[in-house]
């Protein structure tokens, strides 16, 4: 019988190792040298990103967000209440007061048909979370922000390499919005321990976003030579990665394809293995809507209950097989629900109280996969 199986496992692709060796041999170790201009190349033409900076973390992506976009105290940024708290973080740091949507009832991402009744005058921004990595309705929410004059951040930190499907159309995940956050927490599909990126689509953001990036200077602009000084000129913070989280990143994007082909693989596997049984106990398998493509960021089961939920992560932890419950909802958080005062959000409530996700990382075989859900069923 199996056993000893983690929620997750870092996978090397092979070249991290003598990638890092090549940066700090180089004598340049930290930001924006060459293997960070290497990595957003990379996304600015594979998926299109009018201008991508790394950044040590998606937390830190939204922070510079929720700059560029120039938060203050007495705004409102629409939120998702069922996400991890860097969602919110950056905006609240700002100042801002969050206004927490719900869930879908099919899906965990933000119920899209909320949003325009969550708006006021006040209201500087949506953000909503491509949970799983699968899209929101991107099409709809961008039509009521473009109606409201405001902006969006498209949280994609768990969105790599995904689309959202428009008429015969694919189009990346983080191209959207106004603004992108993605994560390559060592979690994530892609990774480089901590790190995450910020994507710029809006032109008009784009000059201001490298000088936050460079501590509120106009370094970057002095060092293409298109000045002959830099100096502090706007807010800013050392948000940039050091070459080295760049040269790890870098050997994973070289392997992008054949990483996601794996993790494709052990997503059908285990949706295929429990389909009938999930069918039969009332447990909800993921969701992938018809807008969106899959990039199999997470596997998770939705159970009836809080108690059959637990029942489960028990059972597996037994076998030393790690099964995890996910987001708690933030507007029921010790450090927010005394200030909430909306509606209940059940949805975010129910998934709180009943996902649970299952080990998914590049080592498992299909093999094992199969094991895991005979124990599940069993």
């Amino acid at each position: 019988m199996i056993s000893g199986i983690p929620f997750n496992k870092p996978f090397l692709t092979g070249n991290e190792l003598h990638y890092i060796k090549d940066a700090v041999e180089s004598g340049k170790i930290s930001g924006n040298g060459k293997y960070t201009k290497k990595c957003q190349q990379f996304f600015e033409t594979k998926y299109g990103f009018k201008k991508c900076l790394l950044t040590t973390s998606c937390t830190d992506a939204l922070e510079m967000a929720a700059i560029l976009i120039d938060i203050k105290p007495g705004d409102e940024v629409i939120v998702p209440s069922y996400t991890f708290v860097s969602t919110a973080n950056p905006f609240i740091l700002r100042g801002a007061t969050i206004i927490f949507a719900d869930s879908r009832t099919d899906h965990p991402g933000i119920d899209e048909d909320q949003l325009e009744k969550l708006i006021t005058p006040k209201t500087r921004a949506i953000v909503p979370v491509h949970y799983a990595g699968s899209a929101c309705d991107m099409g709809k929410i961008m039509a009521i922000a473009n109606a409201h004059n405001i902006y969006v951040i498209e949280d994609a930190a768990q969105a790599i390499d995904n689309y959202y499907i428009e008429g015969d159309k694919k189009i990346p995940l983080g191209s959207i919005g106004h603004l992108a956050a993605f994560s390559f927490h060592e979690t994530k599909n892609i990774i480089s321990g901590e790190g995450g990126m910020l994507v710029i689509n809006d032109p008009n953001l784009i000059p201001r976003s490298e000088i936050i990036w460079e501590k509120g200077t106009n370094r970057s602009a002095f060092f293409r030579g298109e000045i002959d000084k830099y100096g502090w000129v706007d807010l800013g913070s050392s948000f940039l990665p050091s070459e080295i989280v760049s040269a790890f990143l870098w050997a994973q994007l070289e392997n992008i394809d054949g990483l996601q082909t794996r993790r494709s693989e052990h997503w059908n596997s285990y949706y295929n293995f429990l389909k009938n049984w999930a069918g039969q106990k009332n447990v909800t398998l993921p969701l992938i809507p018809s807008y969106s493509d899959n990039n199999a960021h997470i596997f998770y089961l939705i159970l009836p209950t809080v108690e059959d939920r637990d029942k489960l992560i028990q059972r597996l932890k037994a076998l030393a097989i790690t099964a995890v419950f996910h987001y708690q909802s933030l507007h029921k958080s010790d450090f927010f629900k005394h200030q909430y005062l909306g509606n209940e959000l059940k949805n975010a409530d129910h998934y709180s109280d009943c996902l649970v996700r299952l080990p998914l990382y590049q080592e498992l075989t299909e093999e094992t996969i199969r094991e895991i859900c005979s124990l599940i069923v069993s």
